[in-house]
């Protein structure tokens, strides 16, 4: 265990917001599985089981006008009330027991999809709170490690509950997981400045975007990562040809993939914080993008063991580019403006893997797969070539110390992050995940 994942498991507020993260993230991942199964099994539709995702992801598209509202409250009251919020609104699906009242699912979930955008960014700008500069890459780490290992678990116990006893039990289950994370988000201790008078909402958007146009480093990481999860995303609308057409084997074959693609992630998150200390941002996202290339060009190859070694690859890159410009957006943006930079970057980042997925299936009906999966390992090689070469060097570009040692000093060609006060980083804690 690397000194950085140590330091953050003994702050003791750390360890409750992870823990957090833990039991909330279960009760996430089952009923996100469930609700698409609950659909179908009610309606016999798949395209309406699948039409789910678009309620769940949609408002990410329309991430930078809810973000604003992250920025004009503090941070830890919002994120309590929002997770009573939905505690209080799931048990609203135990009326589903009939096609008739499925669009209760759906209007739970577009409502799933709100919170998780203004969770997301309020936890943003809170995090920075919980730990010091030097270590947020571990924290983020640690994190999205959780995360990815309640996938892997999570899904077939609610699938399990479903098949037992339907989809009430799941739904009771990720409420009181809400009901934890607020628990817990009232004993971890924080201090915030109140947020400033509120302005127009266009003009509180305005200053988001026009941070990410100033700021060329971070625009450039940016831009990087949505280029990396296009990459993704066609690499996920190929994945039943990949099994189909390459492996000849049944489209159940993908869970095993999955689990494969998941264990990389698990990989990838507990690497983040030491890679992002010793090779900094440009060179972390250019390693994801050569481990993406690697990846697509094996999933190409005809034979179970290429397959799953290029699974396990885009299972490691994957998290290590979301985690670095997740970091760089903590290290770089004025407290007060986290929480807008944050949905945007996510509309950003999230945006071009959505449109990639609807790209990949369209291209299957012209192109073989292996062919798409060859272009974009092409294409991921350029992007780590542009990773390394493009844009200013960052203020966290370089390697770090292995120890805390206070901010390091601003080079030539860099610029130091801001000076803590009320409006940046007050010393507390962090908050729990979302239910």
């Amino acid at each position: 265990m690397s000194w950085g994942t140590t330091s953050v498991l003994g702050n003791r507020d750390a360890a409750r917001y992870l823990t957090g993260v833990l039991v909330s993230g279960f009760g996430t991942a089952a009923m996100l599985l469930v609700a698409g199964i609950w659909v179908k099994d009610l309606t016999g539709s798949s395209s309406l089981a699948g039409l789910l995702t678009l309620g769940i992801w949609g408002p990410t598209l329309v991430a930078p006008l809810i973000g604003v509202l992250a920025d004009r409250f503090r941070r830890r009251p919002l994120l309590i009330w929002l997770h009573l919020a939905m505690a209080a609104l799931l048990p609203v699906l135990l009326l589903v027991d009939t096609a008739a009242r499925v669009w209760l699912i759906f209007a739970v979930m577009v409502a799933y999809g709100v919170s998780f955008v203004l969770i997301d960014s309020a936890e943003a700008a809170l995090v920075p709170a919980v730990v010091p500069d030097e270590l947020l890459g571990d924290f983020n780490g640690l994190r999205m490690t959780v995360n990815e290992g309640m996938k892997l678990v999570a899904p077939l116990a609610g699938a399990g509950l479903f098949a037992a006893y339907g989809g009430h039990p799941v739904v009771l289950l990720d409420a009181a997981t809400f009901a934890l994370a607020a628990l817990l988000l009232t004993l971890i201790r924080v201090r915030e400045a109140p947020p400033p008078p509120p302005e127009p909402w266009t003009r509180q958007l305005a200053e988001g975007l026009g941070h990410l146009r100033r700021h060329a480093p971070l625009q450039h990481l940016v831009a990087c990562t949505g280029a990396a999860m296009l990459l993704i995303g066609i690499n996920g609308a190929l994945a039943y040809a990949v099994v189909d057409d390459g492996l000849h084997r049944p489209p159940e074959f993908n869970g095993v993939l999955g689990t494969v693609q998941g264990v990389g992630s698990l990989a990838g998150g507990l690497a983040a914080g030491a890679l992002l200390r010793r090779l900094g941002d440009r060179r972390v996202t250019a390693v994801a993008a050569a481990l993406l290339a690697a990846g697509l060009a094996l999933r190409a190859v005809p034979g179970v063991v290429p397959v799953a070694a290029g699974t396990l690859a885009v299972g490691v890159g994957a998290p290590l580019v979301l985690i670095t410009v997740w970091t760089a957006v903590q290290r770089e943006t004025p407290n007060l403006l986290v929480g807008r930079v944050s949905a945007t970057v996510n509309t950003l980042t999230f945006g071009p893997g959505t449109l990639a997925v609807l790209a990949g299936a369209g291209l299957l009906e012209l192109v073989d797969h292996r062919v798409i999966q060859l272009i974009g390992a092409a294409g991921a090689v350029l992007l780590a070539g542009w990773a390394l070469r493009g844009g200013p060097r960052a203020a966290s570009e370089g390697p770090r110390p292995a120890a805390p040692q206070g901010p390091p000093a601003a080079g030539p060609e860099e610029t130091g992050p801001p000076p803590a006060t009320p409006q940046t980083a007050a010393p507390g804690a962090g908050t729990a995940e979302r239910g």
